[in-house]
């Protein structure tokens, strides 16, 4: 979703490293943008992309006879994950 036609009313503050506003200002050159439009319209798809799979769920009548199949499924013990999440890591 572009936002360059959008109108713009709320200002949003970023602080950044100087080889990190560097690599930023570059990146908005590549593509022919300034950098707050780089940034918003990274922003916009990344937050469209992280909220995708919260927002909608579609199956069809298959998949979601499967669906509510495992979710009425009785709980088993899964004692792999149990001693993965029980015992010390490598980290220790």
């Amino acid at each position: 979703m572009t936002t360059l036609n959008q109108s713009k009313t709320e200002r949003i503050d970023v602080r950044a490293s100087g080889p990190v506003k560097q690599l930023l200002q570059e990146a908005a050159r590549a593509c022919h943008k300034n950098v707050s439009e780089f940034l918003l319209d990274a922003g916009v798809t990344a937050a469209n992309q992280a909220l995708a799979d919260r927002r909608r769920f579609v199956l069809d009548d298959e998949q979601w006879q499967a669906f509510q199949q495992a979710l009425d499924r009785p709980v088993q013990a899964k004692t792999r994950l149990k001693k993965l999440l029980t015992e010390p890591g490598v980290l220790g």
